[in-house]
């Protein structure tokens, strides 16, 4: 009896294989035969799930997002039961920082779909700004509830912190693949405007989470 293809488990291999190949490579030098090479299959069988170059860069720029979410989530989890705002937060933006081999490949690759969405037309043509809308909503709702739960400073405006941190965990993960800087001090950035914005019980936790 010939063995079952459980098709999404092999299309989200190859997705892997494109962000490792990028990774090492940069995403503008990725061929579809340097994912199949990577992923250990034919280059007949890349094409038959993804027949373009642009749809498999789009399907895993959609599977880097959803490892960003189960990285988020698993931080989250790490930090209770019943994780405040702030700890979702931190868990959010920590996520981002290329502290890892992990994280500095997502990092990187992700970085660079921003860039080839800017001159590559069949990329451009993709919904590629909804991934970094969707972290913004998220942020700013987790922020109106630190806010209806008192848990922020007065007067803290919720949409022009959201968009502000996002930016600044943007810049300080590139700051620190470039090597500008430790994972650590860019933690201790971010700790700092969070103490900014949130009231004074349970400051510090993200940069004792960035030591361990």
């Amino acid at each position: 009896m010939p063995k079952r293809v459980d098709h999404a488990e092999r299309r989200s291999e190859i997705a892997e294989a494109l962000v490792r190949v990028a990774g090492r490579r940069g995403l503008h030098a990725v061929g579809m035969r340097d994912v199949a090479a990577e992923a250990g299959v034919s280059l007949r069988l890349v094409q038959y799930y993804f027949e373009t170059k642009e749809k498999l860069l789009l399907y895993g720029l959609q599977h880097l997002a959803e490892r960003f979410g189960e990285r988020v989530a698993a931080r989250s989890r790490a930090a209770g039961d019943s994780p405040g705002p702030r700890a979702v937060i931190e868990a959010l933006l920590m996520a981002s920082l290329p502290t890892d081999e992990e994280s500095r490949a997502f990092h990187l690759v992700y970085t660079s779909y921003a860039v080839l969405a800017v001159t590559d037309q069949a990329l451009a043509a993709q919904p590629f700004i909804q991934n970094p809308d969707a972290a913004e909503k998220a942020l700013a709702e987790l922020l109106r509830q630190a806010q209806e739960a008192e848990l922020v400073q007065p007067g803290v405006d919720i949409q022009l912190e959201a968009v502000s941190l996002l930016a600044m965990s943007a810049g300080l993960g590139v700051s620190v693949l470039v090597g500008q800087r430790s994972p650590q001090s860019a933690a201790a950035v971010l700790n700092h405007h969070l103490d900014r914005i949130f009231q004074a019980s349970g400051q510090g936790s993200l940069m004792q989470r960035a030591r361990e």
